[in-house]
């Protein structure tokens, strides 16, 4: 590997890899997909399919033991943290409400001890639901308080919140969690690109573009999947109608002039995310390619390696490096 190039550490969604979310079919796909890294969100490790945050001890133990035996770290929690009522308002919606402070003590400092528990330094989460038919610059200001209270607990475990951007929540487009990222203006708090997120609310190309360079001042890590042929744009997207999501090089994204330009920002993305203790800069892979919705979506592990082999060919094209398994990389016994 040329040390000289910037870098993206790979890493995924596993449990796209296993319509049923078993654990070891999730972490041998991702071995023999020569992966070295995994992000956790739904697992079964026996009593049946669970978000990580519900999975007693015992099965914190063996998804590790498994983990280790299949040669794999964990890159980040895929919580659903922030994926939430921001007020007690009957929207029309199934989101739920929980009142903040009993969700900071609960929710939120049950995904911080998993990440240690999984020794990651990054919880993924999530900007609030507003009310349906408002505007979500209505609520920027209450969105970055109750961010700022998760973040000064996250910040305590010694862990760093990526806020993912995506329709629906107050964060659904780069500008306004730009906007949230700068009224928290807490180190803790990082920003997830992801392409699709964008597109299904209707976005093409140059928009995108847009959008991601508002958010790169904040950027931690991304998020690669893709989405084709939007319906046009709209304030609410049903997410669990979403099923144009294709691999980063066959959407509307133009994950190739975002790349090029996330390779000149890459050693000071690295160096921000390296302070807070992080390894270097993730690219986690969540490709939807068989379906997606509002907490989850499935690749299969076919669809899982097709998306994986064409990043990696975009990431060959605009000169981004980064590695996969080798031989030396082997568990021999």
């Amino acid at each position: 590997m040329n040390d000289t190039k910037p870098r993206l550490i790979l890493s995924g969604f596993c449990d796209e890899t296993d319509h049923l979310k078993r654990a070891e079919q999730q972490f041998c796909a991702f071995a023999a997909l020569g992966l070295k890294y995994a992000t956790l969100r739904f697992i079964d490790v026996g009593h049946g399919i669970k978000n990580v945050m519900q999975l007693t001890p015992d099965e914190v133990s063996t998804t590790k033991k498994l983990l280790s035996e299949y040669g794999l770290s964990v890159s980040s929690i895929g919580s659903p943290i922030g994926k939430v009522k921001l007020l007690d308002i009957d929207d029309g919606t199934n989101n739920r409400f929980v009142p903040f402070k009993d969700y900071l003590q609960n929710d939120v400092h049950r995904a911080c001890e998993l990440a240690c528990e999984f020794g990651t330094k990054l919880l993924r989460g999530f900007s609030f639901y507003h009310p349906k038919d408002d505007s979500p610059t209505n609520h920027i200001s209450k969105v970055a308080d109750q961010l700022g209270e998760i973040a000064t607990v996250v910040d305590s475990f010694g862990l760093t919140y990526g806020l993912e951007v995506e329709a629906n929540l107050v964060g659904q487009t780069g500008r306004l969690l730009a906007q949230i990222y700068d009224a928290v203006d807490h180190p803790a708090v990082v920003l997830i690109f992801d392409g699709a997120n964008l597109v299904c609310q209707g976005m093409g190309a140059k928009e995108v573009f847009e959008e991601y360079l508002a958010m790169k001042n904040g950027l931690g890590w991304i998020h690669i999947k893709d989405y084709r042929t939007p319906q046009g744009k709209t304030s609410h997207v049903d997410e669990e109608s979403l099923k144009n999501f294709v691999p980063s090089h066959m959407g509307d994204s133009g994950h190739e002039a975002i790349l090029r330009d996330l390779a000149i920002a890459l050693p000071s993305i690295e160096q921000r995310m390296e302070k807070r203790g992080v390894v270097g800069v993730f690219a986690d892979l969540e490709p939807h390619v068989k379906g997606g919705g509002q907490f989850g979506g499935f690749s299969g592990p076919d669809g899982f390696g097709i998306a994986l082999r064409g990043f990696c060919n975009v990431l060959d094209y605009v000169g981004i490096d980064y590695s996969l398994r080798a031989f030396a990389d082997l568990h021999r016994a």
